[in-house]
Parts: structure tokens; C-alpha cells; sequence
């Protein structure tokens, strides 16, 4: 949400993020083996992990000599954009030596603290040279996540990014190192600390961050919309849609990045429309001991439902379920004067929390959900990571945000981490060995990729249901239309079908007319 976009580049001298291919290291991405699933079973993919290339060792194509250091560009190599494009060779990386990442049979894991390196991003790979595309319109995306080892100020995050499926290289001639290096990262912050966008070094007028030795920001930012499936520690979480106006990674300069006093003038959504259960008002959902408990794994389902029930209609909800010991969990309800006691993103919650929560609303500004699933519609690059934060210190995810707020005040409590929380240099220094497991990642029809019987546990103020505010109804003969929810554990609606239609049961808590 408030993503410092390029994550954290690590104290490793010889850091730096370029364009042509270098040989001093192969690059073999780890094996991460993903399933697609239907009503009839589900079949495995030989997918992959690449390591983004903002974390990888760039050097003078005629030898070793760096590009950039610490946080400051060689300009004897770099004087401007296109000759340091030419000049830099993007290397192969060491997964496990360098980075701390590793994956065995289904399972990834990323370490947080790797000798000088700090945290890590990846994507996952169709093939050698190409992105895993998402297009999850009516589709579901599920994973098991075990992040009992991730304290106050971290974020293990799963994410989808509206990049090139190739990294840009088709585009940009510049860009020899393609997908195959982790290139063309793009995310609705419009980052600036990207240092190789669109084929070109971000080297005009870049300075050094204050805060962060490894850092700095250049005169481009690189945009796009951005599907935050999950963003979490071991106190608090929420998954988040960001849409923007652009429809594919997009270069940007000045206002239109959105930095600043400019964030609400960009060209994306910077704060999406977050589903983040603290602070929508059940605090004994999800933490260690809870109803979600995050001392051990568990599995998110994440499921976006368009409005007509095909994966051409536009995106109308996006629900969450949870199964953990085999037992399923609805997403908690909002308890939130002001917003209806849902458990699912749509447009009208989205109104009523920006409302309610005293919130700029820039999610409705650039197209709400609609837009978001038109990019979801053209396909999505899935992101798993691990990171601080040296921009907000993760409070806006999981302690009382804004800080100078009345925490009292209806959307500023956000996890019960302290405010004093989240400092990097802190958390580096005492977290270091802290990880996240991500594993069993599965998509596909809705319904397919999870199992579990009807959970009895409460999860909170009330008891949770699957929302049904976007379910069509025929209002003169209160019956459901086609595709639309027509039962289910905690359902008050309609439980008849229009003609021609029968209600089928899905799950405990969904059943569906067709």
C-alpha cells in the first residue's frame, strides 16, 4: 500500500540493476512448481523463480567494474540514460549464497537477512524468457503462506504487477536482459528508485536517499496497476487493489508519478482500497492464537467475481477465504460505522471506507474495480517478497497510522505493533533471521483450488459470511439471476433461482445459481 517500491537494495558494494547480459555468474531460476485448477482436478506447471533485477550485481560490460555504488552512479560509465544502458551488464545471481532464497518441491522461501543482503522480491516464470501471466477474471488464486517468523516492520508480500510478460525487452532494444533477469518492474507507487526503466538508466538528476545507504531516486518513475493479494506479518494483514489510468507499465516524470505533494496527482491509485480486518474492526482475527492463526501455515483464497459470471464481465468483488486445519474461514466483517458489515472488497465498501475514514478516494478516481480488472483481464506478473521499510516503517500496515491521528479515530489503528516500531536499522539488526514460506500456489475456477469443511470458530464482533452485495437479484419476483449467491452458512438472501436455473452448493458458505 505504501510500498517503498524498489524494496531495499542490499549494502553489497557492487549493487546496481542494468541492461545487458553479463557471464560471471549463470543464471538458473529455481524450480517453484505452480498448479492451474478446474471443477475436474487440478494439473501442475513447471514454473519458476526469478530474482528482480534491482537486486543483482551490474558491471562494465568490458569487465568488473561497477555502475553503481553505495547509492550514487558511476557517471564516467553512466553520464546519461542510453549510454549506461549499453555500458552495465546485469549478472546472474546467486539464490541461496547471495540472497537467502530457496525453494524445495512447492515451497519458497525467502530469508530476510542474507550476509550484506537485505530482503529479496521475485516473479514467477512460465519459462526461461517469459513471466507467469494472471488473468483471474471469475478466477480464483490460492497459497499457503507460513509467516509465524515475521515480526512488527516486515512485510512478506504476494502481489500481481500489470508488467510486460518479457520484462520490456521487445519494447526497448536497450533492455538485452529481459524477463530472464527480473526487468520491467512497475507497481501503482510509481517508483523512482527503479534504477533501469523502460531500457534507459534513471540516472538524470538522481540523489542519494537520506535514509538509506543503497538508494536514491531519479527524474522517472515506473507505473501500473497493482493487485496486492497479501501484505503481512505475524500481527496484521490485507490484500488491496490499486488500479491506475494507464493500462500497461508506463515511464512517468514530475506529477504523474505521484510523489509527495503530488501523490494524489499521479497516475495510480497509491493507497488502493484496502480489506485490512484490524482496521476494519475485528482486532481478534487474524495474529498469533487467533481465528487465523499465524503461528503456523494456513491458506488464502483469494477470488475475483465479475458482475455477469463469465471472465469477460467486469471485476465486481473480490472475496477472501481462509482454510486452515482443514477447517474454512470467511474474511471477518467489517464492524465500521459507516460501512455495511461486509467481508468483501467492492465498489460501494470502497466509497463507504474512504468516507468513513476520512480517506481520499483515488481508488474510485482512476476506474475502482472496474479497472482493476481490465488489468487483470490483460494479465498480471505475480511478485512474492520480503521487505522493511524505510519510507513509513510499515506502520500504515500493522500500528497506528498516521502517527500524529487519534488511534482512536475510525481507520488509524491498523495492527497492534508500537508506533516506535519498524525502524530498518532496528529491525535488521534484530531480525535478521526472520523468513517467509510461501508455497502451494494454485488458480484457476472459482472453487477448485481450496477444500475444508464449514468453519464453527466466530471471527468476531459477528459472524462471518460471504458477502453478496454484488449478486444480481430479480427484485420483482425475489429470486437470483445467473451466477448469482443463492445460499450458503450465514446467507439471508434470496434462495431461488430465476427459471431455467438451479442453486447448486459450492461450499458450505457458497452456493450459486446455474
Amino acid at each position: 500500500m505504501f510500498r517503498k517500491a524498489a524494496l531495499l537494495a542490499f549494502s553489497f558494494l557492487a549493487i546496481a540493476h542494468g541492461q545487458q547480459v553479463g557471464t560471471n555468474q549463470a543464471e538458473n531460476h529455481p524450480s517453484l512448481p505452480s498448479q492451474k485448477c478446474t471443477a475436474s482436478g487440478c494439473t501442475s506447471s513447471s514454473t519458476s523463480v526469478v530474482l528482480d533485477a534491482n537486486w543483482r550485481w551490474v558491471h562494465t560490460t568490458s569487465g568488473y567494474t561497477n555502475c553503481y555504488t553505495g547509492n550514487a552512479w558511476d557517471t564516467s560509465i553512466c553520464p546519461d540514460g542510453v549510454t549506461c544502458a549499453k555500458a552495465c551488464a546485469l549478472d546472474g545471481a546467486d539464490y541461496s549464497g547471495t540472497y537467502g532464497i530457496t525453494t524445495s518441491g512447492n515451497a519458497l522461501t525467502l530469508k530476510f537477512v542474507t550476509g550484506s543482503n537485505i530482503g529479496s522480491r521475485v516473479y514467477l516464470m512460465q519459462d526461461a524468457s517469459n513471466y507467469q501471466l494472471f488473468k483471474l477474471i471469475n478466477q480464483e488464486f490460492t497459497f499457503d503462506v507460513d509467516m509465524s517468523n515475521l515480526p512488527c516492520g516486515l512485510n512478506g508480500a504476494v502481489y500481481l504487477s500489470q508488467m510486460d510478460q518479457d520484462g520490456g525487452s521487445s519494447k526497448y532494444p536497450n533492455n538485452k536482459a529481459g524477463a530472464k533477469y527480473g526487468t520491467g518492474y512497475c507497481d501503482s507507487q510509481c517508483p523512482r528508485d527503479i534504477k533501469f526503466i523502460n531500457g534507459e538508466a534513471n540516472v538524470g538528476n538522481w540523489t542519494g536517499s537520506s535514509n538509506d545507504a543503497n538508494s536514491g531516486t531519479g527524474s522517472y518513475g515506473t507505473c501500473c496497476s497493482e493487485m496486492d493479494i497479501w501484505e503481512a506479518n505475524s500481527v496484521a494483514a490485507a490484500y488491496t487493489p490499486h488500479p491506475c489510468s494507464v493500462n500497461s507499465q508506463t515511464r512517468c516524470t514530475g506529477a504523474d508519478c505521484g510523489q509527495g505533494g503530488d501523490r494524489y496527482n499521479g497516475l495510480c491509485d497509491p493507497d488502493g482500497c484496502d480489506f485490512n480486518s484490524f482496521r476494519m474492526g475485528d482486532q481478534t482475527f487474524l495474529g498469533k492464537g487467533l481465528t487465523v492463526d499465524t503461528s503456523r501455515k494456513f491458506t488464502i483464497v483469494t477470488q475475483f467475481i465479475s458482475d455477469d459470471g463469465t471472465s469477460s464481465g467486469n471485476l465486481a468483488e473480490i472475496r477472501r477465504f481462509y482454510v486452515q486445519d482443514n477447517k474454512i474461514i470467511p474474511n471477518s466483517k467489517v464492524n465500521i460505522a459507516g460501512i455495511d458489515a461486509v467481508n468483501s472488497i467492492t465498489d460501494q465498501f470502497c466509497s463507504q471506507q474512504k468516507t468513513a475514514f476520512g480517506d481520499t478516494n483515488r481508488f474510485g478516481a482512476k476506474g475502482s474495480l472496474k479497472q482493476m480488472g481490465a488489468a487483470l483481464k490483460t494479465g498480471m506478473v505475480l511478485a512474492l517478497s520480503l521487505w522493511d521499510d524505510h519510507a513509513a516503517n510499515m506502520l500504515w500496515l500493522d500500528s497506528d497510522y498516521p502517527t500524529t491521528a487519534d488511534a482512536s479515530k475510525p481507520g488509524v489503528a491498523r495492527g497492534t505493533c508500537a508506533t516506535t516500531s519498524g525502524v530498518p536499522k532496528d529491525v535488521e539488526a534484530q531480525s535478521g533471521s526472520a523468513s517467509v514460506t510461501y508455497s502451494n500456489i494454485k488458480f484457476g475456477d472459482l472453487n477448485s483450488t481450496f477444500t475444508g469443511s464449514a468453519s464453527t470458530t466466530p471471527s468476531g464482533p459477528s459472524s462471518s459470511s460471504t458477502s453478496s452485495t454484488t449478486q444480481p437479484t430479480s427484485p420483482s419476483s425475489g429470486t437470483v439471476a445467473q451466477w448469482g449467491q443463492c445460499g450458503g452458512i450465514g446467507y439471508t438472501g434470496a434462495t431461488a433461482c430465476v427459471s431455467g436455473f438451479t442453486c447448486h452448493v459450492v461450499n458450505p458458505y457458497y452456493s450459486q445459481c446455474y
